[in-house]
This record gives C-alpha cells, structure tokens and sequence, in this order.
C-alpha cells in the first residue's frame, strides 16, 4: 500500500493540518538562528584556548578573578560566557561568576571525552579559514584551500610544525572518543596481524591491541608523522613488544606483511579517483586471504547520516573529499579490487566495513 492508503482515516485529516502548521511558524529568525552557529563555534574556540573550563574545575569562580589569570578583559569576557551559558554551555549561578556544567566539562583537559584540542583546532586559522572561500568550493567543487595558498592541508601541516601539533591534538582527541567502539566491535585479532595506514599518533591501534591480546600491529604513516607518533608513546610500554611503526606514503605503496589493512578517516579526504588510487595500493598489500577494514562516517545504502551530511560539506571545503555512503563505498571498493563483505555500526555515528579481495 501507498500513499494515503497507507494512513488511518484520523491520519489522513490530520495531516494537511499539521503540514499548514508547521509552514505558519516558520519565520525567518530561525533561519538566522541557524547562521548564529558561527558565534557559538568561535565562542567555544575561544573559551577552549583560553583554558577556562580547567579554570574552573574546582568550583564557581568571578569573571574578574578569572580575568586577572588569563589577562584578557573583564567585560568582554563575561559577555562571552554569557552567551555560551545561554546555550547551556556555562552555568552562570551568582553575579558574574560562572561554573562547569555537564556540557563545559568536555572542554577541560585531560578528562574522559574532553574535546578541548578538537575544539581549538576547529577554531584556528587553518581550519576556519577556508569556510571564508566556500562558495569557491562550490562553484569548482575543489578545496577551497586551494585557492587560498594553492597547497591541500596535508602539505601545510608537513610545513607549519605548530599547525601540525594543533592538529595532532585534534585527532588524538577524536580517536580517543571512537577507538574503543572500534576495537570491541569486531574481531581483529582473527588476521593475525594488522597494518594502521594513515594512522597518525597511533590511538586506534593502541586501543586495537590492548582489546586483541594477541595481535601484532604496524603504525604506518608518513616520517614527519611517525616521529610525533614516537614522542606521544600511545604505542610504548606493553604494547612495544608487539608494535612496530613504518614510512608509508599510501600514494606510493603500502607496506605488505600484515593480513588486515585498517584506515580510519582516510579515504574521507580524498575525492574518488584518489581514493581508488590509494584502495589500488592496499589491493597489492593486502593477501588474498586478508581483508581491508574502513572505520568512516556512519551512513546508510542510499543516504548519509544527518552528522555526516554537514561533514561531507566540510570536507569538501577543507580537503575535496567526500563522505559516502554504503553503495558509494561498495562501487568504489570494487575498482579497487575489493567487495564489501559487511557494514558494522559503531556507537559513535561511525559505520566500520569490512572488505575482502577480490
């Protein structure tokens, strides 16, 4: 059945009303509610690199006391907690004086689920700027990073060591809030081996060993990257013995060796054609009876999540990648010599597939 007929009488009289409803409170301050967003993202930015949730991890605390330690102005900074308390970020309990509340702990440092460095990254030049030149991004559908330095942001990074540890501490706190659903979602430990390409600081797959007693990994990422992962030991103490870390520039060749290739948030940078460049090169590394685990965006077979919906946009602005769904996944995984086996759901929104060689 179709169409009205699929309603209850009472159903279908009652929804043209609520249609008609629904179009009457629409006003354009919503609209202009949703353009607001950009305060509340550089408010939180600001309120994140000043470190004033950590400030206030002992209790209430006065904006003028607070403005003396971090030596910014008094006024201004009352007013920008005002407004963050506004949207329950911030709890204003006395006169000018403010505390944590359940939201503002997640920008303190060091505690469970902290977003802080995630949020400072957000904020900086390097990620914001390019929004500034979306509309280039849309009229070419390149980066818009592009158009502001003619470099994409993995060759900036590789330039800018203060960008890159901004960065590092962005990742490492996103990693931090997905690898343990990732690890205990799926049995790594049956390959035996795994090889983390693009894997940065190393977060996943120190979670991935910790959860597989058994499994040996390698960390395999570009030198200048490895080095920082090194400094960082999220690899070292027990883990040691069974880690190991390699150069690996994924465009060129991927170190073989290892049964299980895994890529967390790779191949969302990359358009199509040098995603399937890159999944061509895991193809030659992976065994015949390996497999290729991608941990992405949760989405479904024809269509993106709400989250992954403004992430695609993203992308698009800050590297020219894409979020894709399952059947993008499923196609582009075949030109790259693999099939999709399955989809596993992570608490999260990420979506981890798993994909074998064909």
């Amino acid at each position: 059945m179709s169409g009205t007929h699929a309603l209850a009488p009472s159903q279908i009289d009652e929804q043209p009303n609520q249609d008609r409803k629904a179009e009457a409170i629409a006003t354009p301050m919503q609209l202009l509610a949703k353009a607001d967003g950009v305060l509340i993202h550089q408010a939180l930015y600001a309120v994140a690199k000043l470190g004033v949730a950590d400030l206030l991890k002992v209790g209430p605390r006065t904006t003028a006391d607070m403005a003396r330690e971090l030596d910014v102005n008094e006024p201004a900074l009352f007013r920008l907690l005002r407004a963050l308390a506004s949207q329950e970020v911030f709890e204003e309990n006395g006169p000018r004086t403010f505390a944590n509340n359940r939201l503002s702990q997640f920008l303190r440092s060091g505690t469970p689920g902290s977003i802080r460095a995630l949020t400072i990254f957000r904020g900086s030049e390097f990620f914001f700027a390019p929004f500034g030149e979306i509309l280039y991004s849309v009229q070419t559908g390149e980066s818009a990073r592009t158009k502001i330095n003619g470099r994409n942001g993995f060759e900036t990074l590789r330039r800018d060591p203060e960008a890159a540890a901004v960065f590092d501490d962005a990742m490492t706190n996103l990693s931090q809030l997905v690898a343990p659903g990732i690890a205990s979602a799926y049995d790594f430990g049956q390959w035996g081996s795994v090889i983390d390409v693009g894997g940065g600081n190393g977060v996943l797959l120190a979670e991935i060993l910790r959860v597989h007693t058994r499994l040996r990994g390698v960390l395999a990422d570009q030198p200048h990257v490895l080095e920082r992962a090194r400094q960082r030991g999220f690899l070292g103490g027990d883990l040691a013995e069974r880690s190991a870390m390699q150069n690996c520039d994924f465009f060129a060749e991927i170190p073989s060796g290892c049964r299980a290739c895994v890529m967390k948030s790779v191949l969302v940078d990359w358009n199509d054609e040098h995603a399937r460049d890159i999944l061509l090169n895991c193809r030659k590394a992976v065994p015949e009876d390996g497999a290729l685990l991608i941990a992405d965006f949760s989405a479904g077979e024809d269509d993106l999540s709400l989250q992954g919906a403004v992430v695609d946009i993203a992308m698009l602005v800050l590297t020219g990648g894409r979020v894709r769904t399952v059947r993008e996944y499923r196609d582009l995984l075949a030109r790259g010599g693999f099939r999709l086996n399955q989809v596993i759901p992570v608490p999260g929104g990420v979506n981890l597939l798993e994909a074998l060689p064909v």
